[in-house]
């Protein structure tokens, strides 16, 4: 029986399995742009200090946020949210119905292909023109581009639940909208949230970028700003903010499909 302190030394011992690559490459990503000297590969020492200047040294108060960081960070975090909330309601709705009737599969599959094919950026001067510049184009711009993971995902799920589960229901008389509660959610549920998973690191990406057109607040606007103003190390601030940001909100995610997710994974090791 493990004692209380067991399992904190094997979650610090896996965390020191996993991190010490990463402290590796910063290590050598400081020797190396420290002995080159190159303006534009500044050392992770430079930007750490510009990325705690820029977001990171305000009051205790504040967690030490400033308030540049509390107008980025809930602009950007807001519009994620919120496009990528909408894009998995939507894709869910229209992957059970797609996937529920062959008839609309046929007659929407080719119009879902073309629009999937359309790289979401070259969408963005038609979503300005349509919206104009502002959170609602911002909204847009993520919820089009990452609707298509949760969407198929859904289709795919909903086209593979076992026959003999409906058919089952049906016999017990169990109706078409609880069939679809009890049964067909719950079988599709591990590929919507695989959907899910993808759709959210699509909508960083597409947060950036649309943040990146007459937005002054925000991630995207800071990391283009900084480029044009040539701070460098303000830039790969920027950067490095995202890919903490990216792994923060994959890991929390993570978690939670492992917690709404766990009868799934017990009734998997009893089918075994």
């Amino acid at each position: 029986m493990k004692t209380g302190a067991a399992p904190a030394a094997d979650a610090a011992r896996g965390f020191a399995e996993r991190a010490w690559l990463v402290a590796l490459v910063a290590v050598l990503w400081e020797l190396v742009t420290r002995a080159v000297d190159e303006t534009y590969f500044p050392p992770p020492t430079t930007i750490l200090a510009s990325l705690h200047e820029l977001w990171f040294s305000g009051p205790a108060s504040h967690l030490f946020f400033t308030d540049k960081a509390l107008d980025d960070f809930s602009t950007s975090l807001t519009h994620l949210f919120a496009g990528w909330a909408a894009a998995g309601a939507a894709g869910v709705v229209a992957g059970v119905a797609i996937g529920r009737s062959q008839t609309l599969s046929d007659l929407l599959n080719p119009v879902l292909e073309f629009l999937r094919a359309v790289p979401p950026p070259t969408l963005v001067p038609f979503f300005i023109m349509v919206f104009q510049l502002g959170a609602t184009m911002q909204i847009v711009t993520i919820a089009f581009g990452v609707v298509w993971p949760v969407l198929l995902n859904t289709s795919d799920g909903v086209r593979s639940v076992d026959p003999l589960h409906l058919d089952t229901a049906r016999v017990f008389g169990v109706g078409r909208v609880r069939r679809l509660v009890t049964v067909v959610l719950p079988a599709v549920a591990p590929k919507i949230f695989a959907g899910l998973r993808v759709a959210l690191s699509f909508a960083l990406i597409l947060m950036v970028l649309s943040e990146l057109f007459g937005s002054t607040a925000g991630i995207g606007s800071e990391l283009i700003g900084a480029q044009r103003s040539f701070e460098l190390p303000r830039m790969w601030a920027g950067i490095v903010m995202l890919g903490v940001l990216g792994l923060l909100l994959n890991t929390a995610f993570l978690l939670l499909e492992r917690r709404l997710l766990a009868w799934h994974a017990g009734a998997r090791r009893l089918q075994n």
